[in-house]
């Protein structure tokens, strides 16, 4: 079925929408198709392809949300789920002890499509396992790595977004990814060292560039030199931390705290709510004066700059903590007015046509200071240099967490000198973010994505990118994990 029959349907509910009286409605039309290839000790383990197709529409009555869903694209099909989604409406406005109201947003008539040089839809299979199988045969050829695996993914999503008011969004998004570990085995002990692309809206040519084959050696060598590291001491440590290492500490610790429907207590299934309350935006000391988080859902690559969100609302860039203090929120057209926005920041989302869009974190990223990595490190006496991601807990107020990492290495008089393994550093959220005093400059700036994000009752997962320069933290207690 082509876009336009896509258009003839979604215009078929809409009219049925607007007859029945309701205040706003709009619909998603959805065809997606994933790729995974994933490889364990040297041959592939699995190749899975998969397409999810369907529609959702949602509609405002009288100040009520309805939503219904479909997988059957037909003329019969349609009226019949937007019928189902006005009596949802009619029957929750007639329960709502608060109603509704959107604020304004432009009718916004465009296509949006993935820039790429390599569909990854295009490659072979055969090419694409030959060089997983090269990588893993290279990893393991270190006598001490006792496993490998690696991995592809891709996904393709062709989306029509149609609203009441007249907006008519067309997209055809692209996102791509690609990683590989090492294991290995000593004393009885297990270690492994991962490198992994970032989750980018682009093309093959993403895999091609990474190299993936360049970094076996170097990730091999380094899980062998991890898996004989000696045991952190506990005790407290100035830490050096690397953009993907920052980019889940910040998702944690600031991304999910800046979404304002957990602020205001309209969402808390999943991962809880969050102690930057309303109250607290223009005042509250979040971090050091060099601490500037900025959502920017306009940078080209990234996973949340689809051009709109899933209200129609034009992706934005804005500042959710300027010099250390936090000023601003994700919101969608239903937020926005409880805390006196005439505009929505376009930051909501669902995962698939058959759910509602909620409340996103953006994409949140730190920006750059002005030192180089070699800076950061000298100025250290006694600390730890952190790479990649690790297990992680915060609580549900994202207030108090822990984290872990990739990597790390010990850092004494100013030089990184040997790995160390078993780290698990802890603290509290404003705490932490005030006792950094560096950020590594734009030359050093990294993109990691997330697509696993999670939210809400049902289950969603939401994507976002956080970028970030390594950064220097303070005494920052370190316990052995």
């Amino acid at each position: 079925m082509s876009t336009s029959d896509w258009a003839e349907l979604a215009e078929l509910a809409l009219n049925r929408i607007r007859a029945a009286g309701a205040d706003y409605g709009d619909i998603r039309v959805q065809n997606s198709t994933i790729q995974t290839i994933e490889g364990e000790d040297r041959r592939i383990a699995s190749i899975r392809d998969a397409e999810d197709k369907g529609f959702g529409i949602r509609v405002l009555y009288h100040g009520g949300w309805g939503f219904a869903a479909s997988s059957i694209l037909s003329l019969e099909e349609v009226p019949r789920v937007a019928d189902l989604a006005v009596d949802i409406a009619r029957g929750s406005a007639s329960l709502a002890r608060e109603k509704v109201i959107l604020v304004e947003e432009p009718v916004h008539r465009d296509r949006v499509v993935t820039a790429h040089r390599i569909d990854p839809f295009a490659v072979s299979l055969e090419q694409k396992s030959a060089l997983l199988c090269e990588v893993m045969d290279y990893v393991q050829r270190q006598s001490e790595v006792v496993r490998s695996r690696a991995s592809l993914w891709a996904r393709r999503d062709r989306k029509l977004f149609m609203s009441s008011e007249g907006s008519q969004l067309d997209f055809d998004l692209l996102a791509v990814q690609g990683e590989f570990s090492a294991t290995a085995k000593h004393d009885g002990r297990f270690a492994s060292r991962s490198f992994s692309t970032p989750h980018l809206r682009t093309g093959y040519e993403l895999i091609e560039d990474a190299q993936l084959l360049a970094e076996a050696p170097r990730v091999a060598a380094q899980a062998v030199e991890k898996v004989k590291a000696p045991a952190v001491q506990p005790g407290r440590y100035d830490l050096v931390l690397d953009g993907e290492h920052l980019s889940l500490t910040m998702h944690e610790s600031c991304g999910h705290p800046s979404e304002l429907d957990r602020a205001l207590g309209y969402e808390a299934n999943y991962a809880g709510t969050s102690f930057l309350t309303p109250d607290k935006r223009g005042t509250f000391r979040y971090g050091s004066p060099l601490v500037n988080l900025v959502a920017d859902n306009t940078e080209p690559e990234t996973l949340a700059a689809t051009g709109y969100d899933d209200d129609g609302v034009a992706c934005q860039k804005w500042d959710i903590v300027r010099e250390g203090v936090f000023v601003g929120y994700c919101t969608n057209r239903e937020t926005a007015a409880r805390i006196g926005e005439t505009r929505s920041r376009g930051s909501n989302r669902a995962d698939g046509w058959g759910t509602v869009p909620m409340v996103r974190i953006a994409n949140i990223g730190l920006e750059p200071g002005g030192e180089s990595l070699e800076d950061l490190i000298s100025d250290v006496k006694r600390g730890i240099y952190i790479e990649g991601h690790g297990s992680y807990s915060i609580d549900q107020r994202r207030y108090n967490f822990q984290f872990g990492g990739d990597a790390f290495w010990l850092i004494e008089d100013g030089k990184r000198t040997h790995m160390l393994r078993d780290v698990i550093y802890h603290g509290i959220t404003p705490d932490f973010w005030r006792s950094c005093d560096g950020v590594a400059d734009r030359a050093h700036r990294r993109r990691f994505g997330f697509i696993t994000c999670g939210k809400g009752q049902p289950g969603q997962s939401g994507w976002m990118t956080h970028a970030a320069s390594p950064a220097r933290f303070r005494r920052v207690d370190v316990i052995k994990g």
